[in-house]
């Protein structure tokens, strides 16, 4: 079975013992500073990303302002060139009325000198047929301009229409 042996036992105590000082005077400090340096490096690392994450949702929160005066400036220069879009349609739309009731007011005009053109020259036709229709019923041919000036003072006696 197992029989202790209690030299070995003491020269791995010692063993053990002198492992432990070598190790705490030349291996332990560097041990816990590189440790130390670990643990520094992994705070620092969290700070760094929580920090970024602040700066994120800071940038975030900018971008969706910037976002949103974005969209209310958008609204705003829709609505007002709706606005503009309206004026400029009734302004149009009062111009070709103005336009339409100018042009009726001229072919009015234009109706009013063909028409009086065309009475004056339906009188001069009046009164040439009236000067024939009376040489023959009369059989007698009177001095033209006298029949001329007797028609025309009839003609100027009756009403303009």
């Amino acid at each position: 079975m197992l029989n202790p042996n209690p030299g070995l036992i003491i020269w791995t105590i010692i063993t053990f013992v002198l492992l432990l000082i070598i190790l705490k005077k030349f291996a332990w400090k560097p041990l816990l500073e590189s440790l130390h340096k670990r643990e520094e490096t992994v705070r620092s690392s969290i700070e760094r990303a929580e920090n970024a994450k602040q700066e994120a949702e800071r940038l975030l929160d900018e971008n969706r302002k910037q976002l949103e005066r974005a969209e209310q400036d958008g609204r705003r220069i829709l609505s007002e060139n709706r606005a503009l879009a309206e004026k400029l349609k009734e302004e149009i739309i009062e111009q070709a009325n103005q336009q339409s009731r100018k042009m009726i007011e001229m072919a009015k005009q234009e109706i009013e000198r063909d028409k009086d053109a065309a009475l004056i020259s339906l009188r001069g036709e009046v009164a040439n047929l009236a000067i024939q229709a009376a040489g023959k019923i009369l059989d007698e041919t009177l001095d033209e301009n006298k029949q001329r000036k007797l028609v025309d003072s009839y003609l100027k006696g009756l009403p303009k229409n």
